[in-house]
C-alpha cells in the first residue's frame, strides 16, 4: 500500500499563468465599444479591481496592441492615455506624485475623460482670451 507521501506533487506558482479573466475583459470591450457605437456613451474597467496574472496583462496588451496616441497629462501626478490599436479603446494609468499606479483602467471612449476640459475650465479659456484680445483693440 502506497502512502500519500509518495504521490508526487507540483506547485506552480501564483499568477504565473493565465487565468481567463483577460479573455473576460477582452469580451466586455467588444460589449462596450458595441454600446459605445449605438449610444454614443463610454465606459471603462478598472484593471486593478481584476484578478489579473502578470501573463493575463501581457496577454491582453498583445490583443489590444498599440495605437498611434499617447498623452502624458501631470496634474497631481501623472497620468498617461494610451491609444490601443483598437479605435475608441484606450489605455489609462494614473500614478500620484511619488510615481506609485493608482489607477489603471481600459477606457471605451471616442476621446477619455481625462483629457476633455470641464466646461468650467472652457469658461475660464473664453473669459481670458477675450480679455486679452480687448488689450490689442
Amino acid at each position: 500500500m502506497s502512502s500519500i507521501s509518495q504521490i508526487p506533487i507540483q506547485i506552480l506558482p501564483a499568477g504565473d499563468g493565465l487565468t481567463g479573466q483577460a479573455e473576460a475583459v477582452l469580451t466586455e470591450i467588444v460589449e462596450m465599444l458595441g454600446r459605445l457605437l449605438e449610444t454614443g456613451v463610454g465606459d471603462s474597467i478598472d484593471l486593478r479591481s481584476l484578478p489579473l496574472s502578470p501573463a493575463d496583462k501581457l496577454w491582453l496588451d498583445a490583443k489590444l496592441g498599440k495605437g498611434e496616441v499617447a498623452i502624458n497629462i501631470d496634474a497631481g501626478g501623472r497620468s498617461l492615455v494610451t491609444e490601443t490599436a483598437i479605435s475608441g479603446v484606450w489605455k489609462v494609468e494614473h500614478r500620484d506624485i511619488e510615481g506609485r499606479m493608482v489607477a489603471e483602467l481600459i477606457e471605451v471612449a471616442a476621446v477619455p475623460e481625462i483629457v476633455k476640459p470641464h466646461k468650467t475650465d472652457i469658461e475660464k479659456a473664453y473669459g481670458n482670451l477675450r480679455t486679452s484680445l480687448k488689450q490689442f483693440s
